[in-house]
């Protein structure tokens, strides 16, 4: 119970240090390395089964590695134990880190720099940045700090509660997988199918345990609770993921504005679908808005979390 309170209370002071090792960068380069390895030019079937290898691989090794890890820190000495819980722990949010990067994207919009804020957004989202307006900028931010407010928050807490690191690191090696081969370009659209999939799956419960968050959130932040929920189900099910659209809807409902719309991917236009009304006006300060949604949805899932660690 207490060692989830830790996990929580180290991103938000330390985030993710340049100097400090990290799992899902040693992850990042061992799907690399693989990658290279195995993805050669093969029929659609051979590429499924090979991208299929890659994604098990990865996840078995971080399952071993992070049950190692705890498991011979326990037996050495029972603090260095719970200590290494905590850091595989903490290492698996992404809260201090998805603060710091939105709000660098909205400090240069203030400062009147777009150029720089079109840089700073491409560290966050996967669209081309190089010709947004100020109010794609606006749009995209907020998108990226719903997407991860699910994907980097909830997800890790939700699993955490369930299995400890062991599972929260196995959620982000699925992720990572997803985020690095999941594409649906002609060079990933086989070799990153099992990824993609297994991402989809993994995030179908957290998805949705978001998307609730984030209305009653809403709610507790003096925003309009039923838009949000009404939002969310109405165009939750509109985007092309089965679990991106859910967050993105609860927050479009949340701040009374439309996400979502056509966008380039690539040198490529996708005609994503619009979440949500245009009630508000576009503005830098819905970056400052999304993210107190984001934070308080996180610290509503650390209270649960704690809640059902505490009955189980």
């Amino acid at each position: 119970m207490f060692l989830l309170i830790w996990c929580y209370a180290a991103d938000l002071i330390l985030g993710d240090p340049e100097w400090m090792w990290h799992p899902v960068k040693a992850l990042g380069k061992a799907i690399t390395f693989l990658d290279k390895k195995l993805r050669t030019r093969q029929s659609k079937w051979s590429q499924r089964l090979t991208g299929a290898m890659l994604a098990l691989s990865i996840v078995g090794i971080s399952a071993f590695g992070a049950y190692l890890i705890i498991k011979v820190s326990g037996r050495l000495n029972p603090l260095l134990g719970k200590m290494a819980w905590i850091y595989l722990g903490y290492t698996t949010l992404s809260i201090k880190d998805l603060f710091l990067k939105a709000k660098a994207v909205l400090w240069e919009i203030e400062a009147g720099s777009l150029l720089e804020a079109r840089r700073q957004l491409s560290k966050i989202v996967g669209r081309d940045t190089q010709k947004l307006s100020e109010e794609k900028i606006i749009r995209a931010a907020v998108e990226s700090v719903a997407e991860n407010t699910s994907d980097g928050i909830i997800a890790p807490l939700f699993y955490l509660t369930l299995g400890g690191p062991v599972l929260a690191i196995i959620y982000k090696a699925i992720n990572t997988l997803d985020s690095m081969v999941g594409y649906k370009n002609k060079k990933y659209v086989h070799f990153g199918w099992f990824s993609a999939k297994l991402d989809d799956i993994a995030n179908f419960i957290p998805a949705r345990i978001t998307g609730f968050l984030i209305s009653v959130s809403s709610f507790i932040l003096g925003k309009n609770f039923k838009n949000t929920f009404r939002v969310m189900l109405r165009d939750g099910r509109k985007h092309l993921s089965p679990n991106s659209g859910i967050s993105e809807a609860a927050m479009a409902g949340a701040l009374g504005i439309k996400l979502g719309g056509p966008s380039i991917y690539e040198g490529q236009l996708k005609d994503m679908p619009y979440l949500g009304n245009s009630v508000r006006l576009i503005k830098p300060s819905l970056i400052n808005e999304a993210l107190r949604v984001s934070f308080m949805a996180s610290f509503l899932m650390l209270l649960a979390g704690v809640f059902l660690r505490w009955i189980m």
